[in-house]
């Protein structure tokens, strides 16, 4: 965005015209929220002025609220500035125990991993946003340095150098975990089953928000579990007067939920509400299975804290992964199980008695030296300014009766459309234009809910070809509401 020179106004300062004229491309949307602005020595250069011109010229756009500062990374367009859409009211499930239905999960899930698509319905982080040189070389440092222990099964509770590693990284969240009291496992999912496991038997009740995650639902389904279906608010997650009308009824055998910035919603419990919670589970007698994969990635301020963080008798059992913030193909993720510690010790050493130790090994390296943190401070940047852009495209391109959700962190995006509206033909019909979304009903525990919403993964990095897509999407869904209301007014 190459700017010409200014032209000295008598009237005004040199740098409150640099001021004005930043913006002006801020109102007018070419500089749009979540971008960066030109760097101080690039824009001295293209306007012609000193250096202290430009410092002055940014103060002021930050006092007007236009612009927000980062330290070591420069000046983007403040966040405020966008009108987002609507934001979706509180789900309403039925709440009622459901077997699970996840037959449309599965048809999905493999287009998920076809490259050839643009990819807005996987959860996953794009590999370029991920430290992949970085973990190469120090997997190759640790064949070469310990090649005998890579090889090796290694302890059932996986890698002590790992473990320590993880139990540093829960002080951030709150937890206060000895390294002894965590196992290794093959992601969070492995982890999550583990504990279903443990707690549950065929035809129990699991109480869960919705909508939730689909490979949760999985497990349920897997291990014969029925899902209570609560509702929950697209802010601050699930209702606790509905769960404690669950709990009362003494059916409820464990709870599963993500703590912050859920998938699909994104939505983060606050101090208060974890804590009420914690309370409500050991005035019942009731374990939570808590999946904080997302907790590392938070916009703005420091990390939120895990409901484990406010867990005084140890019922609270912690499962998390760094398959969204490192590598999803590591598989490397972990489970504090708290009281239950020692039956999910016994579930992996059933199911295959550890996890590789290359993969363990490596991101211990990662983790020791200082290098995760640094990783964290760009990521979040990274995905706060694509969420931003997302949501700038969805005020662009769709219809205005759209609803939005407004995560604060994590990378995943709740789109709800006017009933009647059919995600699985949006679905399909992306499909034929090479765009991959996640219907709504993919979140349900019975396959009948959301069939009016669809999930958008953010985590992708912002492209032509991805705003192409939001626009085709959007055109897209006008065209179906339009056949709608031509339908109806025959």
């Amino acid at each position: 965005m190459p700017l010409s020179p200014v032209t000295l106004s008598p009237n005004q300062v040199l740098y409150e015209q640099v001021a004005d004229r930043l913006q002006r491309l801020i109102t007018d949307g070419t500089l749009k929220p979540g971008d960066r602005l030109p760097s101080v020595r690039k824009l001295r250069s293209q306007l012609s002025v000193s250096t202290s011109t430009v410092m002055e010229a940014y103060r002021l756009l930050e006092d007007r609220g236009m612009v927000v500062v980062r330290p070591q990374s420069g000046y983007y367009v403040k966040q405020t500035s966008l009108q987002l859409p609507q934001e979706p009211a509180p789900t309403a499930p039925p709440r009622q125990a459901t077997d699970i239905d996840i037959s449309l999960a599965f048809e999905v899930m493999n287009l998920m991993r076809d490259s050839g698509l643009i990819q807005l319905g996987a959860a996953l982080p794009d590999l370029a946003m991920l430290p992949l040189a970085q973990l190469n070389r120090l997997m190759g440092k640790v064949l070469r340095e310990e090649p005998t222990v890579a090889h090796s099964y290694g302890t059932l509770q996986g890698s002590r150098r790992l473990r320590s590693e993880f139990a540093k990284r829960m002080l951030d969240a709150g937890c206060s975990v000895h390294p002894d009291q965590i196992v290794i496992t093959n992601g969070a999912n492995e982890a999550i089953y583990f504990c279903l496991q443990a707690l549950t038997q065929p035809g129990d009740t699991v109480a869960i928000e919705s909508p939730t995650y689909f490979a949760m639902l999985e497990a349920l389904k897997c291990l014969g579990l029925k899902a209570l279906t609560l509702p929950t608010h697209p802010r601050d997650g699930i209702s606790l007067p509905h769960l404690e009308d669950a709990l009362q009824t003494g059916e409820v055998k464990a709870v599963l939920l993500v703590s912050n910035f859920s998938n699909p919603l994104g939505s983060c419990m606050d101090d208060r509400k974890k804590k009420r919670l914690v309370e409500l589970l050991n005035q019942y007698d009731t374990p939570l299975i808590e999946d904080d994969v997302y907790g590392d990635i938070c916009f703005e301020g420091a990390r939120p804290k895990a409901i484990k963080a406010f867990d005084t008798e140890n019922r609270v059992l912690y499962c998390s992964s760094v398959s969204k913030t490192l590598s999803p193909g590591l598989r490397v993720g972990w489970c504090a199980g708290g009281r239950y510690h020692s039956e999910i010790a016994r579930m992996k050493s059933i199911l295959n008695h550890n996890t590789a130790m290359a993969p363990q090994l490596t991101v211990a390296a990662f983790l020791a030296n200082g290098g995760y943190d640094r990783h964290l401070r760009h990521l979040r940047r990274t995905y706060h300014e694509q969420m931003l852009r997302m949501q700038q495209a969805v005020r662009d391109y769709f219809p205005a009766e759209t609803c939005v959700t407004r995560p604060t962190g994590g990378h995943v995006l709740w789109l709800e459309m006017p009933e009647g509206f059919d995600a699985i033909r949006l679905y399909k019909e992306a499909l034929e234009m090479g765009i991959a979304i996640a219907p709504g009903v993919m979140f349900s525990a019975s396959g009948q809910c959301y069939s009016n919403c669809f999930r958008l993964n953010t985590a992708v990095p912002w492209s032509e070809n991805v705003e192409q897509a939001m626009q085709t999407l959007g055109l897209l869904t006008k065209k179906q509401l339009a056949e709608q209301l031509l339908r109806e007014n025959l």
